[in-house]
């Protein structure tokens, strides 16, 4: 029983983290219906988000302890081998998210429009932080040893990542006009145009 619950809080928690995280995405939006208080919504429904994505991370600790047989298919021999893989590769996207965090400062979990565009990391790529945060989904199926996991984890960053960032830009655009446009047209979005690269290096 514990396990199908768990199995089913890590679905809900999914759903729920993609949604509030996506309503945090447009706050100029927002404002022309609610006005300047959409800025502190936005950053609520990040908070919200924050919390169902821990929990869905939780979930997954939670399903090698209450794994559902018939779903819990092996990907290595032994548990230890997905959490060795799992950890040296947490090492480099985990930098990668950090960076972007710390660029990005307070706009990453409060969006204000006195924030003016990103610098450091985001010279070189325009989404930092998904890169370094969402292949974690991936990387914590691997340290369930779960293809089940692995998988779920999988579509999810494949069909949520492309919408997350399409809403998110539509809004930057909104803010930051044809500065931002300019910034699209030359910064890769998850990985570094090489004639960018060779020009801002």
């Amino acid at each position: 029983m514990l396990e199908i619950l768990n199995f089913i809080s890590l679905f809900i928690s999914l759903i729920f983290f993609a949604i509030f995280y996506t309503l945090s995405l447009s706050p100029v939006k927002r404002a022309e219906k609610v006005g300047d208080k959409a800025w502190k919504q936005c950053g609520q429904f990040r908070l919200i988000a924050s919390l169902f994505e821990t929990i869905s991370a939780v979930n997954l600790i939670l399903w090698v302890i209450f794994p559902i047989p018939n779903l819990y298919l092996q990907i290595f021999p032994a548990l230890w081998e997905g959490i060795v893989i799992g950890l040296i590769l947490l090492i480099p996207f985990g930098a990668i998210m950090w960076k972007g965090m710390r660029d990005a400062g307070n706009e990453t979990m409060q969006p204000s429009k006195d924030t003016p565009m990103y610098s450091g990391i985001y010279k070189y790529i325009r989404h930092p932080q998904t890169l370094g945060e969402f292949p974690m989904w991936v990387i914590m199926g691997l340290m369930t040893n779960s293809w089940t996991a692995f998988l779920i984890g999988l579509i999810f960053i494949v069909i949520y990542t492309p919408i997350m960032i399409k809403i998110e830009e539509a809004d930057l655009v909104r803010r930051f006009g044809e500065k931002y446009e300019e910034y699209r047209r030359t910064t890769g979005c998850l990985l570094p145009k090489l004639n960018a690269l060779r020009k801002k290096g």
